[in-house]
């Protein structure tokens, strides 16, 4: 049984990520740090269908909390084979409007919380020469958002770590890859304007909204054996908005 250690998973996609390793058999644990109602209430869900599921509160932002958080699960679990990056913040916000503290948030936790879960979960990975890291990037990060420079600077960000670190962790057989999606009906976008949102139905080929789902299969996919010789790549679930 793996061990599965996916970052914001309380709610949204992180937690249809979650969900769908334990479903599929593996033991996740569910990370969170404001929401914790809805973290427990998803390993309520996924111990009563019979799975594994651990919680943990950390801000990911905070190396300290992430350094204790992967060390408690490594003396219960032994190690992290699977390291989803999904922990993220976001604002729709004029650059102008965008203070400093604005700016430096969304990077601690967007950016800085990548590395801080990676430079702890690695050290294990690279003794054993086997382990996957899936960083969850957002279209944005490869073509930019109006309004949204500083969430855009943040997923370019994580785009060119993903790239970096692939090539320096293949020779320990650590496949490093990323997802980036397009819009996704989660809390992230159901408070935007319904002429945003229609909108952007308009604009995508597919001509609807992705699902949590969409993303939590492509990140499935990236994790599992069929993918071991995928690494650096961004696989992006956009429904043709971005091609």
């Amino acid at each position: 049984m793996r061990t599965v250690l996916v970052t914001g998973s309380s709610r949204g996609i992180g937690r249809e990520i979650a969900r769908r390793f334990a479903m599929q058999g593996d033991r996740v644990v569910i990370n969170y740090h404001r929401s914790e109602d809805k973290a427990l209430s998803l390993q309520r869900e996924l111990l009563a269908a019979g799975k594994s599921a651990m919680v943990i509160r950390a801000d990911v932002s905070c190396e300290e909390e992430v350094r204790d958080m992967v060390q408690e699960v490594e003396r219960s679990f032994g190690t992290i084979d699977v390291l989803v990056n999904n922990a993220g913040i976001a604002s729709m916000t004029m650059f102008n409007d965008i203070d400093t503290k604005m700016w430096n948030r969304i990077f601690a936790v967007n950016v800085n919380g990548v590395y801080h879960c990676c430079k702890y979960v690695l050290p294990s990975m690279i003794s054993r020469k086997k382990g996957k890291i899936i960083n969850i990037a957002s279209i944005w990060g490869l073509v930019g958002a109006s309004c949204e420079t500083h969430y855009s600077a943040t997923k370019g960000a994580i785009i060119a770590f993903t790239k970096a670190l692939a090539k320096e962790e293949g020779p320990s057989n650590i496949q490093v890859n990323a997802v980036a999606p397009g819009a996704i009906m989660t809390d992230m976008i159901a408070g935007l304007d319904k002429a945003v949102l229609d909108m952007v139905v308009d604009e995508t080929p597919l001509g609807v909204l992705g699902k949590p789902e969409d993303v939590a299969g492509a990140v499935l996919y990236l994790a599992s054996e069929e993918a071991d010789f995928i690494t650096g790549q961004v696989l992006s679930m956009n429904g043709g908005l971005v091609i």
